[in-house]
């Protein structure tokens, strides 16, 4: 079984990790990994540097824009995680644009992740329906999970489409958190997380975008299976640097 899938039946709250490969240094990869791991993090999500990154906020763009000026590419993050699964067991998802994916190859792209050990990919600008004709069943030759994002603008018909091609779980992006990350997630946001909560999905859902410390962790996780922290995971790396990671992770747990 996808380790994705065996860390969705377990029975806790998911906390997942976001930050973007080769930042701050480009040979902190695999350090942060392990540190994440260690920290008691349930799954990580390695952001693949794009120069164009039209889905991510600026502290995201940021640091991708400075991962690709220390050298990071498709093929260094490769090497870089070609021995992970020496030392890590915890699901390790590749976020990124499809653009490189197209340039290195889908099928190559994906042959490589699976053998490294990456359990899904997240693909922002890929469109459901195109992966559904064209890639899904080179995903799935793999053993891949491609997760797809849902807005609280994304149509009841859209999201049971996504669900029904989806087999692990659905990013379910909150919009944007109230005036300031400290002060949690207003009515909007609340009244979405129902909706699609009562929608009973096949898929589990996992809630983005404005989950920054323990306040918003827990009151996104009252409607969902789990929730992503990026933005101000990378902004604490930028502060404190890699040593701090074990600080952050408790702060939310």
């Amino acid at each position: 079984m996808n380790r994705i899938n065996q860390k969705l039946q377990a029975n806790t709250k998911i906390l997942s990790i976001y930050f973007s490969a080769g930042y701050p240094n480009l040979n902190d990869t695999v350090q942060i990994i392990q540190d994440l791991e260690a920290k008691g993090v349930d799954m990580i999500e390695i952001g693949l540097p794009f120069s164009d990154p039209l889905a991510d906020g600026p502290t995201i763009q940021e640091s991708s824009t400075q991962a690709l000026y220390n050298g990071m590419t498709t093929q260094v993050l490769f090497d870089q995680l070609k021995d992970i699964r020496k030392k890590v067991s915890i699901p390790l998802v590749i976020m990124g644009y499809f653009n490189p994916m197209l340039q290195y190859g889908v099928e190559n792209f994906c042959q490589k992740c699976a053998e490294i050990g990456i359990d899904g990919l997240i693909i922002p600008d890929l469109p459901v329906d195109v992966y559904a004709d064209e890639y899904k069943a080179t995903f799935e030759q793999y053993g891949l999970k491609n997760i797809f994002l849902i807005t609280p603008q994304t149509s009841d018909e859209r999201i049971r489409f996504i669900d029904s091609v989806s087999d692990g779980f659905i990013y379910m992006v909150s919009s944007a958190s109230v005036t300031g990350s400290q002060s949690g997630f207003g009515s909007t946001q609340e009244n979405y997380f129902k909706r699609i909560a009562d929608m009973n999905l096949k898929n589990p859902q996992i809630i983005g975008f404005g989950i920054s410390n323990k306040e918003t962790f827990n009151q996104a996780t009252q409607f969902a299976k789990g929730a992503i922290i990026g933005s101000a995971f990378i902004t604490n790396l930028t502060e404190n640097g890699v040593e701090s990671i074990g600080e952050f992770v408790k702060a939310i747990r």
